[in-house]
C-alpha cells in the first residue's frame, strides 16, 4: 500500500451515508454503518452495552443535575439566573445526541427516536434567530458572546453539535438537528469568515467538525472557514497564564511547522485531526506531512505503552520526549478517542498499517478501561500504576474529573463518558475499508460486510472469531466475486502468523496478508495470531520504567493487580521473574514473582544508602517465589479497589 496525493477541489459532494469520516479522496474508502456490522465478541458487548446502558445513563445524569435544562431556561430567557455547570456542558448534549445519532443508524429504536427527538426540539428551542447557540453566553445578565474564547468554548461546543448533525446525515436523516447545525455553522461563517473576526477557539474541535459538515452537506464555506481556523494558529492570539503558555492552547507555532504534538493532549490531537482533514480536502500535502510526522514522532516518543497520551495531570498536557512515568499517567479517555481518530485519517490517506495498530492497541487498552463492566462509572484519567486502594464513589456522587480513584458514575467535567458513548456508536465505521479492486480489515471482530470495491465489483463476507481472546480468524465469503482481500497482521504477530485458504496454506508477508482471486460463495480465508503472552522491554529513555517489562498478550496490555496475590505479599517488592515462561490463561498470563529481602526496603530509616553499602539484590533462593495471574489492563478495578502496575520490575 502506498500513499497518494489528493488534487484540491473546487466542490465538495455531499455524501448521503457514511460513518464518521468520509474525505472526499483517498487512497482507502471508509465503510458506512449500514455496510459493515459488529455481530458479536469483546465489540458486539460494548456496543450492546452502549445502547442498552451507557447513553441511557448519560442522559440520566444531564437531566438530574440540569445540563438539558440549561436549553429550557435559554429557551424561556431565565438562564442567567437558573445555569448548570461549567460553560462547555452543552457540548456533552451534542455528543451524547451523536451517540444518539449513530446508534439509531447502527440499530433502530423506537424508544431511543423518541428520546432523540424530543431532545433536539429543546436544543432547538434555544437557537437565536441568527443561528447563534449557547447556553453560557450572549443573554442578558451573562458574558458577552466570543469574549472568553481562551476559556469559554463556544466555537468548541458548536463543534460537537456540527459533529452530531453529520452522524445524523450519514445515517440517512436530513432532520431538525441538522437544520439547527446549518443555521450556526452559517453564524460561525458570517462571525469568523472573511470580514470578521480574526480570532481562534482555545479548544480546537471546529476545525475538525466544520471539515467534516462541510463533506456532509456539500458546502464548501464550511471547509473554507475550517482552513481559516487552522492556519490562524500559531500566531499567539490566545491570552496565556501562568500556567497555561501559548503551547498549551497550541498557538505557539503554525500547525504546518511542529514536529510534534504537544500541550493539551486532546487540544493537540482535534487539532491535527482538522488538520489534515483540511489538508486532504485543499491538496495541501505539506500540511498532510506535517500531520503525519507529529503523529509518527508523538508515537516514538510520547506515547504509553496502552496507546494513551497525556503524561501531566497539570494542563492535561504531554510531557517532553520519553516522559512517561506510569503512576503519574493522565492519559485522558478522550485524548485516546482523539488519537483514534487521528489515526484512522491518516490510515485512510496512506493504507499504512502502523496507523491499524495504534488504533487497535488504543482501543483494547487505553480506550477500554474507561467504562465499567455494567457501563455506568468510568475513568476520566488513567494511571499505568496504583500505589493506593481508591476509595469507591457513590453510584449518586459527583466526582472531580481527574481525582476519582475509581471509575465515577458522573464528573463535573464529564466528556469521556459522552465521548465513549458516541465513539462505541460508531466504532464499526473503523474496521473495514475498501480500495478500487480491494477490501481491507484492519481491526477484527464478529463482521457482517456487504459493500462494493471502488470499481464496484460485489463484496459480501462474513467474519467470526473469538479474538482477542483467541487469535483464530475465519472470513467466509457469501458472495461470489473477485477482488483482493487483505487482513491486517498486526506488528506484535509478523513473523508468527499463518494462513490458509479452504484448508490450503498460503504464505503470510508483511503487515497484510493478501488474497488476490475469484472467490466463490462460501470459500474460507482462515488467518491465525500468536496471541500467546510475551514480555515487553521499554526504551531505556523511558527513564521512569527502566528496570521493569510489561507483559502482553495478543492486543491487550496486561496487568497485576493485588487482588491476585497472597495476603502477605508486598506489593511495593515485587518483582517478575522473566527467566521462568509465561504461561497463558483465557484472558491474560501467570508469571513468576519475587518478593522479600530487597536492598533498601520499607522498614529502612533512610531510603538512600552509599554504593557498594546495600547488600546485592537476594537470589531466588534466598527470596519467596510465588505464581500470579496477570489480567488485561482495560478490566483492571472491576473487581473492586486494588493496587495496580503494568511496569513490573526485573527480579
Amino acid at each position: 500500500m502506498t500513499s497518494t496525493t489528493n488534487p484540491a477541489r473546487p466542490t465538495i459532494a455531499a455524501t448521503a451515508t457514511g460513518g464518521p469520516v468520509v474525505p472526499s479522496a483517498s487512497l482507502l474508502r471508509p465503510l458506512p454503518l449500514d455496510e459493515v456490522r459488529i455481530r458479536g465478541g469483546f465489540w458486539g458487548e460494548r456496543q450492546e452495552l452502549n445502547a442498552q446502558t451507557i447513553v441511557a445513563h448519560c442522559q440520566s445524569w444531564m437531566e438530574r443535575i440540569g445540563w438539558i435544562a440549561n436549553f429550557d431556561a435559554a429557551a424561556a430567557g431565565t438562564v442567567a439566573q437558573h445555569h448548570h455547570g461549567i460553560e462547555f456542558v452543552d457540548s456533552e448534549v451534542y455528543k451524547l445526541l451523536e451517540a444518539m445519532a449513530w446508534e439509531l443508524g447502527r440499530e433502530h429504536s423506537s424508544e431511543l427516536a423518541t428520546r432523540y427527538d424530543a431532545l433536539v426540539e429543546r436544543v432547538a428551542a434555544a437557537q437565536e434567530p441568527d443561528g447563534y447557540l449557547h447556553t453560557s453566553f450572549g443573554r442578558p445578565g451573562q458574558r458577552p458572546r466570543y469574549s472568553d474564547l481562551e476559556w469559554g468554548h463556544e466555537l468548541y461546543s458548536f463543534g460537537h453539535l456540527l459533529q452530531a448533525a453529520t452522524a445524523r446525515l450519514r445515517t440517512g436523516h436530513d432532520d431538525r438537528l441538522v437544520e439547527v447545525a446549518r443555521a450556526l455553522a452559517d453564524h460561525v461563517w458570517s462571525e469568523f469568515g472573511p470580514g470578521g473576526r480574526d480570532a481562534v477557539c482555545g479548544h480546537p474541535e471546529i476545525e475538525v467538525a466544520l471539515a467534516e459538515f462541510s463533506r456532509a452537506t456539500g458546502e464548501r464555506r464550511y471547509l473554507e472557514l475550517a482552513r481559516s481556523f487552522v492556519e490562524r494558529r500559531g500566531r499567539r492570539q490566545l491570552a496565556t497564564t501562568l500556567f497555561q503558555g501559548s503551547e498549551y492552547f497550541l498557538d505557539d507555532l503554525p500547525v504546518r511547522d511542529a514536529e510534534v504534538l504537544r500541550g493539551h493532549a486532546v487540544r493537540a490531537l482535534y487539532l491535527a485531526a482538522g488538520a489534515a482533514d483540511v489538508a486532504v480536502e485543499t491538496g495541501d500535502d505539506e500540511l498532510l506531512e506535517a500531520v503525519k510526522t507529529q503523529w509518527a514522532n508523538t508515537v516514538a516518543r510520547r506515547t504509553y505503552v496502552t496507546g494513551g497520551m497525556g503524561a501531566h495531570h497539570q494542563n492535561e498536557e504531554f510531557g517532553s520526549d520519553f516522559e512517561l512515568p506510569p503512576d503519574r499517567a493522565y492519559s485522558e479517555t478522550c485524548a485516546s478517542i482523539a488519537s483514534v481518530m487521528l489515526g484512522w485519517r491518516l490510515l485512510l490517506q496512506t493504507g499504512e498499517a502502523r496507523y491499524a495498530d495504534l488504533i487497535e492497541r488504543t482501543l483494547f487498552n487505553a480506550f477500554a478501561v474507561s467504562p465499567r463492566e455494567d457501563g455506568r462509572a468510568f475513568y476520566y484519567a488513567n494511571t499505568l500504576h496504583q500505589r493506593e486502594r481508591g476509595s469507591e464513589p457513590a453510584d449518586d456522587e459527583l466526582s472531580e474529573r481527574a481525582e476519582a480513584s475509581l471509575r465515577a458514575p458522573w464528573f463535573e467535567v464529564s466528556c469521556c463518558p459522552t465521548n465513549v458513548a458516541r465513539t462505541l456508536a460508531s466504532l464499526a465505521g473503523y474496521f473495514v475499508t475498501v480500495g478500487d479492486d480491494s477490501v481491507q480489515l484492519h481491526q477484527y471482530a464478529d463482521l457482517d460486510v456487504d459493500t462494493r470495491t471502488t470499481e464496484g465489483a460485489p463484496v459480501a463476507f462474513s467474519v467470526r472469531t473469538a479474538y482477542p481472546f483467541d487469535g483464530a480468524i475465519e472470513l467466509t465469503v457469501r458472495e461470489a466475486g473477485r477482488f483482493r482481500l487483505q487482513l491486517r497482521v498486526p506488528e506484535w504477530a509478523r513473523g508468527s502468523a499463518t494462513a490458509s485458504v479452504n484448508g490450503e496454506d498460503v504464505r503470510v508477508d508483511g503487515a497484510y496478508l493478501t488474497v488476490d482471486r475469484e472467490f466463490a460463495a462460501g470459500d474460507v480465508v482462515a488467518l491465525s495470531l500468536d496471541v500467546r503472552p510475551r514480555l515487553l522491554r521499554p526504551s531505556p529513555r523511558i527513564d521512569a520504567v527502566r528496570g521493569t517489562v510489561a507483559v502482553e498478550r495478543g492486543p491487550f496490555v496486561l496487568c497485576l493487580e493485588s487482588v491476585d496475590l497472597p495476603r502477605e505479599a508486598d506489593f511495593a517488592e515485587l518483582r517478575i521473574d522473566t527467566a521462568t515462561p509465561l504461561r497463558p490463561t483465557a484472558d491474560g498470563a501467570i508469571a513468576t514473582l519475587v518478593t522479600g529481602g530487597a536492598p533498601g526496603d520499607a522498614g529502612a530509616a533512610w531510603p538512600y544508602a552509599t554504593e557498594g553499602t546495600l547488600p546485592d539484590a537476594p537470589q531466588h533462593t534466598s527470596a519467596t517465589r510465588f505464581e500470579a495471574q496477570l489480567h488485561p489492563y482495560f478490566a483492571w478495578a472491576n473487581r473492586g479497589p486494588s493496587l495496580m502496575r503494568v511496569w513490573i520490575p526485573r527480579a
